[in-house]
């Protein structure tokens, strides 16, 4: 009987190295073949343009969710977008966070328009939080010494 208990553990030996030898087999082709589609040039690329980028950040800004709506102002002043002027504006006037209020303001100045300008001057005299008018007024006074 000891014999036969050996044949059984040198079986699923055996048997567990094929696994592992056709397991290792199959990641090494999946590895290839994705490297061979990553860089092969008859496979369209698919491009991402400003606009889109554009689109997905003004939509970003009617999110509910506080960070993406920050990043997004962020990001659309980063990219200087004149289409986000006056929704940012609205943010700027309108929104009840002043966290995000201060990212329109900042995002604005970033993209330099005369109207987001304006709006950044009558948030600093006539907004309802300091903190916002206070921000508002660096960055004001900022765009002046910078003109």
């Amino acid at each position: 009987m000891p014999r036969l208990n050996f044949q059984i553990a040198e079986n699923n030996k055996t048997e567990a190295n094929m696994k592992r030898f056709l397991l290792l087999t199959v990641v090494v082709t999946l590895v290839a073949f994705s490297t061979a589609l990553a860089i092969d040039p008859a496979r369209p690329s698919s491009t991402i343009t400003l606009d889109q980028i554009e689109a997905t950040l003004l939509n970003g800004l009617n999110s509910q969710n506080q960070g993406l709506m920050i990043s997004s102002t962020q990001k659309l002043g980063d990219i200087q977008s004149s289409k986000a002027v006056i929704p940012l504006m609205t943010v700027l006037k309108s929104d009840d966070d002043e966290s995000c209020q201060i990212a329109a303001a900042l995002a604005l100045y970033n993209i330099g328009d005369k109207r987001g300008i304006y709006a950044i001057k009558k948030a600093a005299k006539f907004d309802d939080s300091e903190r916002v008018r206070s921000f508002c007024t660096k960055f004001y006074n900022e765009y002046k010494t910078q003109s």
